[in-house]
């Protein structure tokens, strides 16, 4: 009954945590992908060891070559992302690498490989693909949601269970991504997969919950509703954080020992696991409370009248 007592300080928190990454995402904005906006990838493959990503920040700065990302791919390369599709930058890259790496260490040779191309209506594409994506699973879970726990309208009405899954989720989403703009990560299409993940996952805690309620409000285990959910959360409690921390484990394992390409799709989903976890407990059970107190208070004033 803790977490239903104090509801209103755990609202208060979970909102200063979104306003906080809505204002750095609208301030600083988003890092958006060649994915996106359209663009070009090059890769650049060194004959032996590569040297050091910052040295290779440096040449492409001094160069004067404006280039969206850089990251490592395979043991001896470089992936160039860039918002240009002209090969004479294409190739300026590699004279730029050719050359700082003669002074260095003139045995090693560099090749590249046909630039990958993304053309701006491909990325305008996938853009509105992305949003109807998250918009379509948005819908989906709330007719679900409504649907399952048609039959335990009783307190509250089946429809505010998903709709309130849905604020959650919202929340689940908007501070990975306020983390996103912060560290300047770029909004790939890996970004919006690991927030689909997220939205599956936290979805998943929450209806863990909610059909706890659903099946005490069956067994009738008391006639206030505040403690039919805190009783609820007392038994899936232990649950939700042990199915949290395992799936968090596998996660940190792509983080720490898996390739650099999937380091920001592995923090991400990470944050959005963690942030999930904490809503489904602290936010979706006590917004289903307060849904009952003034879904009953409405009630009362409507028999009143």
């Amino acid at each position: 009954m803790f977490v239903i007592k104090h509801r209103k300080k755990f609202f208060a928190f979970s909102g200063l945590l979104v306003l906080i990454s809505l204002i750095i995402t609208f301030t600083q904005g988003l890092n958006i992908g060649i994915d996106f906006t359209g663009g070009s990838a090059v890769e650049i493959q060194y004959s032996e060891d590569r040297p050091d990503i910052s040295v290779i920040h440096q040449t492409i700065e001094e160069a004067d070559i404006e280039v969206a990302s850089i990251r490592p791919i395979g043991e001896n390369g470089f992936m160039f992302q860039l918002k240009s599709t002209d090969s004479v930058v294409h190739d300026a890259i590699l004279e730029a690498l050719t050359t700082s790496n003669s002074e260095v260490n003139p045995e090693v040779t560099l090749e590249m490989a046909d630039p990958h191309i993304i053309g701006p209506s491909i990325g305008a594409e996938l853009r509105s693909k992305a949003w109807i994506a998250m918009i379509t699973v948005s819908l989906a879970i709330i007719i679900f949601i409504a649907y399952a726990f048609r039959h335990a309208s009783e307190k509250v009405s089946s429809w505010k269970y998903g709709t309130i899954a849905i604020v959650a989720l919202a929340h689940d989403i908007i501070i990975p991504t306020g983390l996103v703009a912060i560290l300047g990560m770029e909004v790939s299409s890996l970004f919006v997969i690991a927030l689909l993940a997220i939205l599956g996952l936290s979805v998943n805690d929450t209806i863990v919950v909610f059909d706890r309620v659903r099946e005490n409000i069956k067994l009738k285990v008391s006639r206030d509703f505040s403690e039919i959910v805190g009783k609820s959360l007392e038994q899936t409690f232990v649950r939700s954080i042990n199915t949290s921390l395992t799936t968090l484990f596998v996660v940190g394992a792509l983080f720490f020992l898996g390739p650099e390409s999937t380091k920001d799709f592995a923090l991400v989903l990470a944050t959005g696991l963690a942030v999930g976890t904490y809503s489904s407990i602290f936010l979706a059970s006590p917004l289903l409370v307060e849904a009952e107190k003034r879904e009953r208070e409405q009630n009362k004033k409507g028999h009143n009248r």
